[in-house]
C-alpha cells in the first residue's frame, strides 16, 4: 500500500467524520447563538438555559438524521472492509 493510498484513506475517514458531525454541530451552534441573543436582550444569565435547548436540538437532529448517518457510516465501513484484501498485498 502506497503513501498516496494511505493519505486517501485518511482523507476519506476525516471527510466522513465531518460529514456526519456537521449537521449536529451546526444546529447546536445556531441554537446557541439564538439563546445567547435571547439572554443578552433579557439579561437572564442562567447556565441551563443554554445547555438544555442544545441537547434537545441535537437529540431531535439525531432522530431525523440518524438513519442517514447510520447508512452513510455503514457504507463507509463496508467500503473499508472490501479494501482489506488489497491492503494485504
Amino acid at each position: 500500500m502506497s503513501i498516496g493510498e494511505i493519505t486517501a484513506l485518511l482523507r476519506g475517514g476525516i471527510f466522513e467524520t465531518l460529514l456526519l458531525a456537521a449537521p449536529l454541530l451546526f444546529s447546536a451552534l445556531i441554537v446557541g447563538l439564538v439563546v445567547a441573543i435571547l439572554q443578552a436582550t433579557t439579561s437572564i444569565q442562567e447556565q441551563t438555559l443554554t445547555f438544555v435547548p442544545k441537547v434537545l436540538v441535537i437529540l431531535l437532529m439525531l432522530g431525523f438524521l440518524g438513519g442517514w448517518m447510520f447508512s452513510s457510516l455503514g457504507d463507509y465501513t463496508v467500503q473499508l472492509f472490501r479494501m482489506i484484501p488489497d491492503m494485504v498485498r
